[in-house]
């Protein structure tokens, strides 16, 4: 999968959906947990449109994602307190990866979960590295009961999160992009490691 997306990577952060997608996501995260002097994962970061500004206020940013040339765009952004794991994340990376402990207050994950190959394995990952009581944040497309291609209903994020042991499961739908004319609702999910 990296591959394809290495694709995107000259052109992702000129893309105004794309901008305006970063935008709103950290309004609504600024809106529903503290910022300030987080230690952050932001788990599928591209090119870190939302590494940018989550690194104006953590103490520390790491940006995962398994697009080599996606990460080499954020590099060359020269941002202080983040770093950077260009990998598909899985238990061997977890044990092995020392810029993944100690654990995160706060893992992001913006547009990202809805991509991987298996969406209850990756919270469960991602649950490992959060501190107790630290929270998870998602972004995804709001998909409906019958629709096909990428995103999640409220009741499958609901459920995945319940399943990989989270607690305070919620759902919001804190903005919506236009695409062809048509208002794409992004679906938000929180929840804590309780």
């Amino acid at each position: 999968m990296s591959e394809s997306w290495d694709e995107y990577a000259a052109g992702w952060d000129s893309n105004e959906a794309v901008i305006a997608y970063a935008d709103n996501a950290y309004l609504a995260l600024k809106n529903t947990v503290e910022l300030e002097g987080c230690r952050i994962l932001d788990f599928g970061c591209g090119t870190g449109l939302l590494t940018e500004r989550l690194s104006n206020t953590a103490s520390s940013v790491v940006a995962l994602d398994p697009s080599q040339k996606m990460i080499s765009v954020l590099e060359n952004k020269r941002l202080k307190n983040v770093a950077t794991i260009a990998s598909e994340l899985d238990q061997n990376l977890i044990n092995d990866n020392s810029l993944l402990s100690p654990k995160f207050d706060l893992v992001v994950a913006s547009s990202a979960l809805a991509f991987v190959p298996d969406y209850a394995k990756a919270l469960k990952l991602l649950k490992q590295l959060l501190n107790k009581g630290g929270c998870l944040v998602q972004w995804d497309w709001l998909k409906g009961e019958r629709d096909e291609g990428y995103g999640f209903t409220e009741q499958q994020i609901k459920s995945a999160l319940t399943e990989a042991g989270f607690s305070e499961c919620s759902t919001s739908v804190p903005f919506s992009l236009q695409s062809d004319g048509n208002a794409l609702d992004v679906l938000m999910g929180v929840a804590r490691n309780a």
